[in-house]
């Protein structure tokens, strides 16, 4: 359950902010990098932030 909400939330980053960068501002493309390097380094390391926080409001591990 964790992992598919940690994909949801990844996935929904990327694509909000390639919307951002066509109609507000290429800046937001910064947060499309942010997201992929931060799944990058969770591959190597095995911490995301985002599983942490989950874990701490009582999302279960399955």
């Amino acid at each position: 359950m964790k992992e598919r909400i940690i994909r949801a939330v990844a996935g929904s980053l990327v694509l909000t902010s390639l919307i951002l960068a066509i109609y507000v501002s290429e800046k937001w493309l910064w947060l499309t990098g942010f997201v992929g390097l931060n799944l990058l380094q969770s591959s190597f390391t095995r911490f995301c932030p985002l599983e942490k926080i989950l874990e701490r409001i009582g999302v279960d591990k399955k």
